[in-house]
Parts: structure tokens; C-alpha cells; sequence
């Protein structure tokens, strides 16, 4: 099991900037996969970027986030860091960091075992 901590959350007004951190502990992997979900109120969970840790690089949740968040992971101090840029009102939500052993889709958050408790982020117009 993998114990997965987040910070960095708060409230920030559009066009501005927020980072999250997230801190893993337990049966964690530089090989396992590793991500950030969000889930706006009233909506479904959806993946933002992740990684599989496999080599194949980061991806984003399509064109929506890329150019403004940046995943970055330290597989030494099995941490993953979201740094968010020029936040939009409709992009307040909670986000959570979840990790899996292995996953057949890096956004499919049914195959994540393990989540934060996760990090309030609202943006305000």
C-alpha cells in the first residue's frame, strides 16, 4: 500500500499560479505510475498529467492544461509536483495524487489504487 500526502492547495485569482506537491511513502516504485485528478463539485474525477514511470514521458489531459501545468517527478524523494499557471475560474476543484503499481491507462482513475486526501483549489474571477 502507498500513503500519498498533498500540499499546496488555496485560493488564487484567475491568471494566477498555485503548486501542489504530493509526497509518497509505502510500497512505492520509480517504475510505478503516478498522477493528478481533479474533481470540479459536481463532477466526475478527471485525469490532469501523470506518468507511468516507465520511460514514456508525461501526458496531459489533452490540450486543456498543457503549455500552463507542469508535472515534474523526483523518483529519489518519491515526490510529483503539479505547478499550475494562469488558473481558470472553471478549473477549481479538488485535486488528488494517486499512484498504481502498473496501469493499462495512465487516465483512467478506476485503475489507481491508492489517493491523497486531497488538495482544495479555487480560482476565483
Amino acid at each position: 500500500q502507498v500513503q500519498l500526502v498533498e500540499s499546496g492547495g488555496g485560493l488564487v485569482q484567475a491568471g494566477g499560479s498555485l503548486r501542489l506537491s504530493c509526497v509518497a511513502s509505502g510500497h512505492i516504485f520509480s517504475s510505478s505510475a503516478m498522477a493528478w485528478f481533479r474533481q470540479g463539485s459536481g463532477k466526475e474525477r478527471e485525469f490532469v498529467a501523470g506518468s507511468n514511470g516507465c520511460g514514456d514521458g508525461i501526458s496531459f489531459d489533452g490540450d486543456s492544461v498543457k503549455g500552463r501545468f507542469t508535472f515534474s517527478r523526483d523518483n529519489a524523494k518519491n515526490t510529483v509536483d503539479l505547478q499550475m499557471n494562469d488558473l481558470k475560474p472553471e478549473e477549481t476543484a479538488v485535486y488528488y495524487c494517486a499512484a498504481a503499481v502498473r496501469v493499462v491507462s495512465l487516465m483512467d482513475f478506476n485503475e489507481y489504487p491508492d489517493w491523497g486526501q486531497g488538495a482544495q483549489v479555487a480560482v476565483s474571477s
